[in-house]
């Protein structure tokens, strides 16, 4: 492809950004964000959550990411993550100045990380060269591989796709495509695969969040499927963290009929959608009849969104200690 093409195809500003077929060696390959990609929505969201997740949980640690990109390269707070996540120390250099040094830890920080994953190399989204390199795609699809491991938790935005433009080196010359990646699935769908231990985790997290952000009205959960049914406790809660001012007219606060139930969570349903907190579609019906899916999916809707909200203390909202 002529290198005019591969500007347009990147939509880059400046030749600098491009290889030349003297710096790509023959057979290499290399993938690129455009900028379009970059700015989707939810790929910045995805990153946010992951920025404030790792700050969150390495904060007594005086460790501070800002971007993911340019911080997490040289296996330093990697490093610190994964020991934390882990619960295990490595023996491994604490500081490591040189490049040499710095791969070097990065190649036993991922080694570890690998294993602790079940993960081999060649199958692993993620190597010590495209992460060593700042390869943005490989760095989140592995830290959104420890956040689902250690930390089902961890609010992570569902079906987040980037498209990546790879530009290979060929006999002929460079060569261009573009492809999606997947960064993550379906966050519920995903949850509900974990052993059941974790999932019962998920399920406590959500419980003290809600009771956290319903203390103020005096009230309390002890199950996700039977006290939401009605949606009475379910309007109070969206009330409570979106703002929302529910008249009493708007909705029965003892509803006596399968009918007035379904008409208070129509209206919850319609409050989440238009706050563009639900974008799966939930039946009324299936949350007024208790199914345990359905109602963990609406509320995992409002907790992935406000989960992260620190308290004074700096711990997350909602978090089990």
């Amino acid at each position: 492809m002529e290198p005019e093409s591969l500007y347009n195809l990147l939509q880059l500003p400046s030749e600098a950004a491009l290889p030349t077929e003297e710096q790509l060696p023959p057979g290499a390959k290399k993938k690129y964000l455009p900028p379009s990609s970059r700015k989707d929505p939810k790929f910045e969201e995805l990153q946010k959550v992951l920025v404030e997740w790792i700050n969150a949980a390495l904060l007594h640690e005086h460790v501070v990411v800002r971007s993911l990109e340019e911080d997490m390269f040289d296996g330093l707070i990697l490093h610190h993550l994964f020991q934390k996540l882990a619960g295990l120390r490595l023996q491994v250099e604490e500081i490591a100045l040189t490049t040499a040094s710095q791969r070097r830890k990065l190649e036993v920080v991922l080694g570890a990380v690998n294993r602790a994953l079940q993960v081999e190399e060649p199958q692993a989204k993620w190597s010590v060269e495209a992460i060593f390199n700042k390869d943005l795609v490989a760095t989140l699809h592995l830290l959104v591989a420890l956040a689902k491991h250690f930390q089902p938790s961890v609010p992570l935005p569902s079906n987040v796709q980037v498209e990546v433009v790879t530009i290979e080196s060929t006999k002929s010359g460079l060569k261009s495509g573009k492809s999606l990646e997947q960064l993550t699935e379906d966050v519920l769908d995903e949850l509900l695969k974990l052993p059941p231990e974790k999932v019962r985790a998920v399920e406590e997290a959500i419980v003290s969040f809600v009771n956290h952000s319903l203390r103020n009205l005096g009230l309390a959960v002890q199950s996700l499927n039977s006290q939401f049914a009605d949606g009475v406790i379910l309007l109070l809660l969206i009330g409570q963290l979106e703002g929302f001012f529910l008249h009493l007219r708007e909705f029965y606060l003892t509803p006596s009929s399968p009918a007035e139930m379904v008409h208070n969570v129509t209206l919850a349903l319609e409050l989440l959608r238009d706050t563009g907190l639900l974008s799966h579609p939930v039946s009324p019906e299936d949350i007024v009849n208790k199914d345990p899916k359905s109602t963990l999916r609406v509320l995992y809707s409002l907790f992935s969104k406000h989960k992260l909200k620190a308290s004074t203390d700096g711990t997350p909202c909602g978090t089990l200690h």
